[in-house]
């Protein structure tokens, strides 16, 4: 996978600094070792994700990684310092491949990213200290590690949006290259090289120290020429295709006669590029775990087929052996009786040369031996077959142990056999769970924005009545459901606790029932900061709509999405902090979070949740599985309609009725 370039990192940062300035820092995340994305909150655009891997790029991303279990320590030290603050600037430094985003909050932070050699990811404070690294780097010129000041990499390259004429001398004056490998290694890199070359009608054999005249004011106008859209603004982003893979700001006369994708934003096709390629590195790691497994039980198999192929060998030459001793009776006897009686006279190693000489000297029966050791071991070449007997016994003695070693053989086959079989089946186990895993496993898929109805911009549920009950989510939504979307016939609810929102029941011109004004107390208690308090049960009021003002007493403040109830209220005793969880059709397949007989009402497939200890991104995650079988929505969906805090699963037979 490609690197991005310098010329790359500037198309990125003016884009980046155009749709960040102002935005505020959200979570952190770190999917991966060399990975780590940071969510903004943009105005008017809403999150925006931004992936940093170290060494390799920067870019928004619409295709979300799945993150660890347990957070590393290093985004959630992003989390504890910038969470929260403000994006001021966000600069390339000195046409390098180095980033700096610029945070303020109770006082200023620098996040530096790397992306030459094996990059890094750095966040410094307002002395330029390194507060910490992603990675503790040490060279002889610099020590990237915690309190320690943060010194830039020393300038190596040109910035060809700043480069003179005089700069361009000098770089080939003190060139001992030629004139392509001199500007690749200024910084610019290969493609530029070769594309700086080619504008140019230059031989990039040239040395680059003979360079003059007419070449290299054509090499410095092409220089100009290329990088005219970077000083403009006027960026062409693209994915090349069709036999080269790359992605590029602007255009190139290299890739001219090669298939282009272009993009509104060079970080839409850095997205789309690197993002494809991280999806098959994840499907190869996959693959290269569970492929692990079945070549483990494979290399078992082989082992074990190996060994039985061994016994069916030892069974047939052993029992030749034994066989062949037979055969030959007479001419082994007739060796044996040789050595029994020269055992007498001499010793072995004297027989054994006797026997040598001879075999020489082609005498009757000889021609059989190969040797004799020192401990009456004669080694016997019949038909081919080397045969070892003792010469101290008897030729039954010693065909019996050949036809023994078949027999223990044949005894251990069986067994083998056994176990080929089940090392079969458990290859075919392991296929199946790679097949089954491999469909499990989620490759980030591309989170398109969804258009939401005005209603889902809000809390919101239908009741078992038919009725819509909205609720605000912070301040700005609770004024949003009072001022704007509150009318005369409708009922407003809010739960009797700090923390709460503005809860309206829609009449429509209708009576509204008193299990719809049940099940929207429920709703408000459930939403409010009851839940995260563990509370089971709250205390829920309710007035008509000209009860409820924004205009204070004298001498009265009324906070931003908070209201002046005037009045009596009719209050609702221990409202039930239960929320069911399913997807319905209404208007389209929508998420709906809402009491468990409004929820019941229009969908069989729910889950019911209640105060509890589960950390809201693991239920969330749990509970799409099992409502979302199309996996229609994504994780931040289910997120996005949840209470605030933690909550378990309920087994609806548990619930007791009101």
């Amino acid at each position: 996978m490609k690197n991005m370039s310098n010329v790359d990192v500037f198309a990125i940062c003016h884009e980046l600094k155009e749709l960040l300035r102002g935005a505020r820092v959200d979570k952190a995340f770190q999917p991966t070792k060399d990975t780590v994305i940071i969510r903004f909150h943009v105005s008017g655009t809403g999150r925006v994700d931004v992936v940093f891997q170290a060494g390799r790029r920067i870019h928004t991303t619409q295709y979300p990684l799945p993150n660890p279990k347990i957070p590393p320590n290093f985004p959630m030290l992003l989390r504890k310092y910038i969470k929260g603050g403000t994006v001021e600037d966000i600069k390339q430094y000195n046409f390098d491949r180095i980033i700096e985003f610029h945070i303020a909050k109770e006082q200023k932070f620098t996040l530096v990213v790397e992306l030459f050699a094996k990059g890094n990811i750095i966040l410094l404070n307002e002395e330029g200290n390194i507060i910490l690294p992603l990675k503790r780097k040490l060279w002889s010129d610099r020590k990237i590690s915690s309190k320690e000041e943060y010194k830039y990499p020393p300038k190596k390259g040109i910035n060809p949006l700043e480069l003179e004429k005089e700069e361009l001398k000098e770089l080939f004056k003190n060139s001992d290259s030629d004139v392509i490998r001199t500007l690749a290694r200024s910084g610019l890199g290969g493609i530029y090289a070769e594309e700086i070359i080619l504008r140019a009608s230059v031989q990039k054999e040239l040395p680059a120290a003979d360079i003059s005249g007419e070449i290299f004011d054509s090499i410095y106008n092409a220089i100009y020429e290329l990088f005219e859209p970077l000083r403009t603004s006027k960026f062409n982003p693209q994915i090349i295709s069709d036999g080269k893979e790359d992605v590029l700001p602007i255009d190139l006369k290299l890739y001219e006669n090669y298939k282009k994708e272009l993009f509104e934003t060079y970080n839409n096709a850095a997205d789309e590029f690197f993002s494809s390629k991280v999806r098959e590195d994840i499907k190869n790691e996959y693959e290269g775990i569970w492929g692990a497994e079945v070549k483990k039980f494979e290399k078992r198999l082989k082992i074990q087929e190996d060994t039985l192929n061994k016994f069916h060998k030892t069974i047939e030459e052993s029992q030749k052996k034994g066989e062949l001793l037979y055969a030959n009776y007479a001419k082994v006897q007739n060796i044996l009786d040789i050595i029994k009686n020269a055992r007498e006279k001499y010793s072995w190693n004297e027989i054994a040369s006797k026997l040598k000489q001879a075999r020489k000297q082609g005498l009757e029966d000889a021609d059989i031996i190969e040797s004799l050791d020192k401990l009456g071991n004669l080694t016997l070449k019949i038909e081919n077959k080397i045969i070892l007997i003792d010469a101290k016994k008897e030729i039954p003695e010693n065909a019996e142990v050949y036809y023994e070693k078949a027999k223990k053989a044949k005894r251990k086959i069986n067994g083998v056999n056994i176990a080929i079989e089940r090392t079969k089946k458990e290859i075919e186990k392991a296929k199946n769970k790679k097949e089954i895993e491999m469909e499990r496993v989620t490759l980030p898929q591309k989170r398109v924005k969804k258009e939401l109805k005005w209603y889902e911009k809000l809390r919101w549920f239908l009741s078992s009545d038919g009725f819509m009950v909205i609720g605000g989510r912070d301040a700005n939504t609770n004024e949003m459901v009072v001022k704007k979307y509150m009318e005369n016939n409708d009922i407003y609810l809010h739960s009797d606790i700090h923390g709460a929102p503005s809860v309206v029941i829609k009449s429509e011109g209708k009576d509204i029932p008193e299990t719809t004004i049940d099940e929207a107390a429920s709703f408000a208690a459930s939403f409010s900061s009851a839940w995260t308090k563990g509370f089971g049960s709250q205390d829920v009021y309710w007035v008509h709509p000209d009860q409820v003002s924004k205009t204070p007493q004298s001498g009265e403040f009324v906070a931003k999405g908070a209201f002046i109830i005037r009045g009596s209220r009719n209050y609702i005793r221990a409202a039930t902090l239960l929320i069911a969880v399913g997807m319905v059709d209404y208007d389209g397949k929508r998420l709906m979070a809402g009491p468990l007989d409004a929820v019941k009402k229009y969908t069989d497939n729910y889950i019911i949740i209640k105060p509890g200890y589960t950390k809201k991104e693991a239920l969330a995650r749990g509970i799409l599985r099992k409502v979302d079988e199309e996996r229609i929505f994504t994780l931040e969906d289910m997120i996005r309609i949840l209470p605030s805090g933690k909550a378990d699963i309920v087994d609806e037979r548990s619930i007791r009725r009101r």
